[in-house]
């Protein structure tokens, strides 16, 4: 068994200061966010230039696998099929 296996994934989209959508996957949200946001060490390169980051959509995937998928299927997405993601949350 795969270390993560037994953890709940999450997807998840966040609004950057510049007003872009950021996605990803994680394992804790809050730390992600706050990763995201400086607070902690990990956050991605996109992120760090666009600081505030505002967790504004997540949904709870079965396994990574599936978290994965699901975060490759939303960014493929518009910016417009994104918010009305978001609004429908």
């Amino acid at each position: 068994m795969l270390k993560g296996d037994n953890q709940a994934w999450y997807v998840y989209l966040l609004r950057c200061a510049d007003n872009t959508l950021y996605c990803g996957i994680t394992t804790n949200l809050n730390k992600r966010l706050r990763q995201h946001n400086g607070e902690l060490v990990g956050g991605a390169k996109y992120t760090k230039v666009r600081q505030p980051c505002e967790l504004v959509y997540s949904e709870k995937a079965e396994n990574r696998s599936q978290a994965s998928k699901r975060e490759c299927t939303i960014k493929k997405m518009s910016k417009q099929a994104k918010e009305q993601l978001i609004q429908l949350s």
